[in-house]
């Protein structure tokens, strides 16, 4: 079973992810012994490069927005802050593709994302479009990045011109403002990508939707999050929600 659950995760859960996954099998099993099994036979699971933030380089006209998060506790609901962020995804042959994620800071669940050849404004607009399809805005919400030419945009920005719709851009040279998407994108290069590369936009666009959808979202366990997956955890917070309305 152990070997089994290892493998059904593609390498990408570790002895933390493993135990939770095999209790909720049924499986009463220690810390140690897992180590061992994956030890005798030869697995290691994935580990992602140390996180090494990026500078944005925000060398454009257009106005800066307040970092809203400086002093700020963690996100208690859904849909009260989104981070976004950019990242490059290798092509064969040499080339790039550009990823575009809206995630919720709460549930780390990925509430919209876009995958194109050029990491233009319209790219985060399409993205940010697709998150607010996917979810149903009713309080209101702040919406944290860097400080980009994208995320500074004129088209951007009337998006957010909505009486429910806050921006927030990291402070200055401090990458680590939003270091929960560098984070999610150097996990996400690590388990899906391995090392290597897509063949080209559409297949790199076909796996990052069975990754995300099919996977990040509804499966994948979180330590943040007590090792359950995004959708479980906001399922979760539903529930207790409603209990404590009622």
């Amino acid at each position: 079973m152990v070997i089994a659950a290892f493998a059904l995760h593609k390498r990408r859960y570790g002895i933390r992810r493993l135990l939770p996954e095999l209790a909720d099998l049924g499986l009463k099993i220690g810390h140690c012994k897992v180590r061992r099994i994956l030890k005798q036979n030869g697995l290691i699971a994935i580990q992602p490069k140390s996180f090494v933030p990026r500078t944005t380089d925000s060398r454009h006209p257009y106005p800066i927005s307040p970092n809203l998060l400086t002093g700020r506790k963690h996100p208690v609901r859904i849909n009260e802050v989104w981070v976004g962020d950019i990242t490059y995804i290798p092509l064969a042959g040499g080339g790039w593709g550009y990823l575009a994620v809206w995630m919720d800071l709460f549930s780390r669940k990925v509430t919209g994302w876009q995958l194109l050849g050029n990491m233009r404004e319209e790219l985060i607009v399409q993205a940010f479009k697709k998150a607010c399809t996917n979810r149903n805005i009713t309080e209101d919400l702040i919406i944290h990045s860097d400080r980009g030419g994208q995320y500074a945009g004129n088209k951007f920005r009337r998006l957010l011109a909505g009486p429910r719709l806050s921006q927030s851009m990291s402070g200055v040279a401090n990458p680590y403002d939003n270091a929960f998407m560098e984070s999610y994108f150097s996990r996400f290069k690590a388990e899906l990508l391995q090392g290597g590369c897509f063949d080209g936009l559409e297949n790199a666009r076909k796996e990052i939707f069975e990754f995300i959808e099919m996977y990040y979202n509804p499966v994948r366990r979180h330590s943040s999050l007590g090792y359950i997956s995004p959708v479980a955890f906001e399922r979760q917070a539903g529930y207790q929600q409603k209990q404590e309305s009622g």
